[in-house]
């Protein structure tokens, strides 16, 4: 498949590079650092939400669709960046929030005042105050429906309040779904980014004795239903799609993503991002489980190339911490882990993704007040964390570790006032590490960690054994990542030491007869791995 040696670059437009000075990047911020893309070697930029919208949470509360925020720019302006990517032979991704609008949007507007039409676009359903429909639980922290007295109904958000679940039942809905991706691809766009996609379609409404409610609507029974009537309805069959599935499982994701089934190009799925959750909850902290990590690694590569399933590669995104923070070393080790993390990603079987900084080993913001936080949920969390009885200290502690802000601080592009990301007051702060960790000084250094990304970028196109090879992992302990690729009789060996400890080579890795190094962090081969060695051999 055409995608299979390509690597995908997120920007987050509000925090990448702001250029009239209002502390929030925009679209022609993009246009601006093409070239460092074109450099990076990237074929696809996806582009997080910069649709007009209330920004109650960062943008995935999507007022209008077929619009620009002023706060991004205009029309123009993306049609500048459309024609400028294009000249660089970079494709634009869009990402479509599918799942649930702003209260904002003219559609739950005109449902609040009446109108039935625009109320079948919703979930509402009947009900008395202090009595939900459901126990359900929203994403976000508190019961996931909200009342409204004026209709004496209820209406579900899986997430913010202000972020209403559209009723994916009426095919109208579906419609003018359809409408918005036919625009967005006249406008020239390659491929489109499915936020929470996998949630559309909500089962039996019914109190959830086990859990959050979530079984009541993941993977529902109709989604792979409506994904095959929007792909084919909106003629993007057979364009770059990626759905982001929350909760999902290897059975659902094999459908969503074999090319037999017409449903998206690949999937992200986030089980590997839960190692270090203690009991499974995101706000309870702990060592990551690197055995977990290794065999969910192992399951998903190896089920999903057995019946034909594609991977999305991923680390970070605008949802997660810095991978660097949360599985590697800041101090010592920042260059090495970084690399290394790096190079156990794109070495699978899949396609890679590159979240704006990681290419330049930027971490956590390490936030030292409740103030300095602008993601709702962080907030939300921060309240039910102290009235969970957690002292502010450990509070902050947590959040630190898992607030959403940590990969949304500015871009650092210098060692300047504000990284070079604006002339103004940013919207968040700057990382203060920016005067040591930003891409200027990286692009100078041959052994950065940006030029590690280049690399990798670049081997992926060159060798078919990374792009289309078949997958194998090795037996090894706990620390050492170890897998095998191989295409007609080229095989490469990828090994992984995911601690600063130093390691012995695993003993079924074979002589290193007639093995040569491909890839590594460190110079030259040691008897053991060093810490947080990648060192990639070639047969």
């Amino acid at each position: 498949m055409d995608f299979h040696g390509k690597t995908v670059y997120q920007i987050y437009p509000k925090s990448f590079q702001d250029t009239n000075g209002d502390g929030w990047g925009d679209l022609p911020g993009v246009t601006s650092r093409l070239d460092y893309l074109k450099n990076l070697g990237v074929d696809y930029l996806w582009l997080t939400p910069f649709y007009p919208s209330p920004q109650r949470d960062n943008g995935y509360d999507v007022a209008d669709y077929t619009a620009i925020d002023p706060r991004y720019g205009t029309m123009e302006d993306f049609d500048e960046l459309a024609r400028e990517a294009k000249k660089r032979g970079i494709g634009l991704m869009l990402d479509m929030v599918f799942n649930h609008t702003s209260t904002e949007h003219e559609w739950f507007q005109r449902a609040l005042k009446g109108e039935a039409k625009y109320r079948d676009y919703y979930i509402f359903r009947d009900g008395t105050p202090g009595e939900p429909p459901t126990n359900w639980v929203s994403k976000f922290g508190g019961n996931a429906w909200e009342y409204v007295p004026a209709l004496k109904k209820y209406y579900l958000h899986l997430f913010d309040v202000t972020q209403a679940d559209l009723n994916w039942e009426n095919p109208a809905v579906r419609e003018e779904l359809k409408s918005i991706l036919r625009f967005w691809k006249e406008k020239g766009v390659s491929g489109f980014r499915f936020d929470v996609v996998n949630l559309i379609s909500k089962g039996a409404f019914e109190n959830d004795d086990e859990g959050d409610g979530r079984r009541f609507y993941t993977d529902g029974p109709k989604v792979h239903e409506y994904l095959k009537e929007l792909v084919a309805d909106s003629g993007i069959d057979g364009m770059f799609t990626v759905g982001e599935m929350s909760s999902t499982s290897i059975e659902n994701c094999i459908r969503y993503s074999n090319p037999a089934e017409h449903e998206l190009s690949m999937t992200f799925s986030f089980h590997h991002l839960k190692v270090d959750y203690r009991d499974g909850q995101k706000w309870q902290l702990m060592p990551p489980d690197l055995r977990a990590l290794k065999k969910l690694f192992q399951d998903w590569q190896e089920k999903m190339t057995e019946k034909g399933g594609w991977n999305a590669l991923f680390w970070c995104n605008h949802d997660q911490p810095r991978i660097v923070s949360r599985l590697g070393d800041e101090g010592k080790y920042r260059k090495e882990s970084a690399k290394m993390l790096a190079a156990a990603i794109h070495l699978l079987r899949g396609t890679p993704y590159i979240y704006q900084g990681e290419e330049l080993g930027m971490t956590n913001a390490h936030f030292q007040h409740i103030e300095d936080y602008r993601d709702v949920e962080s907030i939300n969390y921060h309240h039910i964390l102290r009235q969970e009885g957690k002292s502010e200290e450990e509070t902050m502690e947590i959040l630190g570790a898992r607030s959403r802000d940590n990969s949304r601080t500015p871009m650092q592009w210098e060692a300047g006032i504000n990284a070079g990301f604006t002339s103004g007051t940013p919207w968040i702060s700057v990382n203060e590490n920016h005067k040591t960790i930003n891409a200027a000084a990286e692009e100078k250094d041959e052994d950065s960690i940006l030029a590690f990304y280049k690399n990798l970028v670049r081997l992926r196109k060159e060798n078919t054994v990374i792009s289309e090879g078949s997958i194998r992992f090795l037996d090894t302990p706990a620390s050492l990542l170890a897998y095998e690729r191989e295409y007609e009789g080229t095989r490469l060996l990828v090994l992984c030491n995911l601690t600063r400890e130093p390691l012995a080579l695993p003993e079924n890795h074979g002589s290193r007869k007639g093995w040569t190094k491909f890839l590594g962090n460190y110079e030259g081969m040691e008897e053991r791995l060093r810490p947080y060695e990648v060192l990639v051999l070639k047969k």
